[in-house]
């Protein structure tokens, strides 16, 4: 078992324990959400000695800080019904990482915990922006999906009340405020963050993706000229049947498996990994990959691919294939599989014997290292003869980099969720009901961001590996390297360089 330190902080993260690191003493267990049980939760951080290795303890110490600022500073229990949703998720249990009657058992434990574990939501989620909880009450809705048992079902309406008063009554401003966001954004990082040059960034990002986006429809077109908002909405158009989806992933998956390998961008990876749709409590995602924990038995990965619902109308069937598009479903597999979740899922099962490195994972890096696979491929020639692959990388970056600009403007106050939307609209190509849900996710996911962030400091890293390596650079070296440090915060990646 982990030290005290280490549990202190498995304690304050039971859900992605429990679930991203496969720690399963945590299987039927609820995290204490009241203002007490908060404060009791961080008071235990930082009880126990450091750690013998440096780049773990400065790890461990980044995510203990990163707990401070979410509960301390942002005191993300009080506004955010998000992280109360996480702790009575039930998803969990749908993953086959144990026989079906242990997770049944286990499931059956956790919904008999719901009342106390609402009982203690509610005293503190005393202060929910409307905005906020008018985007998670149908979320919240399909926490009971399949619960009989009546005592979980009238605290869970409890839960939903108090969601929809708020959205009826609750401050209309969601922002979080500079001082805030920047801590909330940097403190788990291990790194300070100044807000107005990450903006800037942002809109740096944004004009050399778009710049990118331009040159590659004009390959693909062959110089006559395209239109890329034009020559987008057409490509979205050109996707498998609901059939041919999951034949066109597990093609997908072969080929970028072999790929990475042949092209020396990461070892032999080992593991399989099946194609199919997610549990039904986790419809409401349209891809997503579901990796095996550093603490469980090894056992197939799986890459969720959902189709959409069949009571549809088929406009919105149509624009969720959309999604699955020749065009952009090689740039999603290649951020859910490999060299993006999956392989670094698989990375990290060969980490030391470290409790840190295997269980402590920052979102930034998480997310950074799988948007920046997709980038990867880019540069060195995945499809090269074929630009609509570059094409759907572009496509995904901008919408993900739009959220960084929508994350700081929101919670800053320089950009409403009006202007928000208005943005997705032009910079990333979101049409309406599209482009208004990924800018009202601001206001509650205020750290969104993370993906163009990750990706940009990871690739500032690899610039500094190339000029300190020199001619003993190699894309593999650096990428074993930095993964060999699981998934450090960002401001601790530097420590790759030593090796």
């Amino acid at each position: 078992m982990a030290n005290e330190r280490v549990r202190a902080v498995w304690d304050m993260t039971v859900p992605e324990t429990r679930e991203f690191a496969g720690v399963h003493a945590y299987d039927g267990l609820l995290m204490d959400m009241s203002p007490e049980g908060v404060s009791a939760g961080l008071a235990r951080l930082r009880n126990g000695p450091a750690e013998h290795n440096a780049h773990d303890e400065a790890h461990l110490a980044a995510t203990e800080d990163g707990l401070d600022a979410t509960y301390g500073i942002a005191e993300m229990h009080r506004w955010n019904p998000i992280v109360h949703l996480e702790n009575l998720d039930l998803a969990c249990y749908d993953r086959s990482y144990a026989p079906p009657e242990a997770r049944s058992a286990a499931k059956a434990e956790h919904i008999a915990k719901w009342p106390e574990a609402i009982d203690a939501s509610l005293r503190s989620l005393d202060r929910i922006p409307a905005p906020v909880a008018a985007a998670l009450i149908g979320a919240a809705g399909g926490l009971v999906t399949g619960i009989a048992d009546e005592r979980a079902l009238e605290s869970h309406g409890r839960f939903c009340e108090r969601l929809q008063h708020a959205a009826d009554h609750g401050p209309p401003e969601a922002g979080l405020g500079s001082g805030v966001l920047a801590r909330l954004l940097g403190d788990g990082q291990a790194m300070p963050v100044d807000l107005g040059r990450l903006e800037e960034r942002a809109d740096l990002e944004r004009d050399r993706l778009r710049e990118r986006l331009a040159e590659d429809c004009e390959r693909y077109r062959a110089g006559t000229g395209a239109d890329p908002a034009a020559l987008v909405h057409e490509l979205l158009k050109d996707h498998p049947d609901d059939d041919g989806i999951y034949d066109a992933a597990r093609q997908l998956i072969d080929e970028l498996n072999y790929f990475t390998t042949r092209h020396d961008l990461l070892p032999e990876l080992g593991g399989s990994c099946t194609v199919g749709p997610a549990p039904e409590s986790r419809r409401f995602a349209m891809a997503m990959m579901s990796w095996n924990g550093a603490y469980e038995l090894d056992a197939p990965a799986h890459y969720y691919v959902n189709l959409p619902d069949a009571a549809w109308g088929e406009d919105a069937k149509e624009e969720w294939r959309a999604v699955f598009s020749t065009t952009t479903l090689p740039a999603i597999t290649a951020h859910e599989v490999t060299p993006g979740h999956f392989a670094h899922g698989r990375m990290i099962l060969r980490t030391p014997a470290s409790d840190v490195r295997r269980s402590l994972c920052s979102s930034a890096f998480v997310e950074g290292w799988a948007h920046y696979a997709e980038e990867l491929l880019v540069e060195v020639g995945f499809r090269a003869d074929d630009p609509r692959f570059a094409i759907g990388v572009w496509i995904e970056a901008l919408v993900r980099v739009t959220r960084l600009a929508a994350a700081l403007g929101v919670h800053r106050g320089t950009m409403t969720v009006d202007e928000a939307t208005e943005r997705f609209e032009q910079d990333a190509f979101l049409k309406g009901p599209a482009a208004r849900s990924e800018a009202i996710r601001a206001t509650f996911d205020p750290t969104y961001g993370r993906y163009t962030w990750g990706k940009l400091e990871i690739m500032a890293l690899r610039d500094e590996a190339i000029a300190r390596w020199g001619s003993r650079f190699s894309l593999r070296r650096f990428h074993e390297a930095l993964l060999a440090l699981g998934a450090p915060p960002l401001g601790t990646m530097g420590d790759a360089l030593g090796v």
